[in-house]
């Protein structure tokens, strides 16, 4: 093959591997999935919200119904308060749960929705009332840990007592019983 072929293929090579490196990272910032179109919007205040970003899906049986809009601290409760953005084809009960998960052991975060049993449905400005925080990794080692760290040693097990007996007296060290 000639130079100048040798180096057009590494060239496009090269864009390829660009071009997968671009999608990639909008996958991963999410910048490639589309507008779900009109939304309303709740709110929902956690005590910890792990590493959960604006923009980060939100989840009901494993369907896309809506993004996260934007992550606020309340200074008065100390609590992050998270605005969902929910399309409005989906409808949830005012007792819908909230919770944050984790795709995977070290993935990203997203809000799973579970749906309550209320007659009425959620509107425009409502506040999810129940919530679970997230789960953090880092969190539950340190509680491992530390439940370790003071768990009680298991007591040392006593010498045994040798029941044979030699005339009336008893021996205590099945040693002795071997020298006598």
């Amino acid at each position: 093959m000639e130079r100048t072929t040798i180096d057009l293929w590494v060239g496009i090579f090269v864009a390829i591997g660009v071009a997968s490196l671009l999608g990639l990272a909008m996958k991963v910032g999410n910048l490639t999935t589309g507008n779900i179109g009109e939304t309303y919007t709740v709110n929902a205040a956690f005590e910890n919200i792990g590493g959960l970003k604006p923009r980060a899906p939100i989840k009901s049986a494993g369907v896309v119904v809506g993004r996260v809009g934007g992550i606020r601290f309340d200074g008065k409760t100390f609590e992050a308060i998270v605005s969902l953005n929910i399309g409005k084809e989906y409808r949830f009960p005012t007792d819908t749960f909230a919770n944050i998960y984790t795709a995977g052991l070290l993935g990203e975060q997203y809000i799973g929705l579970e749906a309550g049993g209320e007659l009425e449905n959620l509107k425009n400005g409502d506040k999810l009332i129940y919530t679970q925080d997230a789960v953090v990794l880092e969190k539950m080692i340190s509680q491992f840990l530390y439940n370790k760290a003071v768990e009680p040693t298991p007591p040392v097990a006593a010498p045994a007592v040798s029941t044979k007996t030699d005339g009336d007296a008893l021996t205590a060290n099945p040693l002795d019983d071997l020298i006598n």
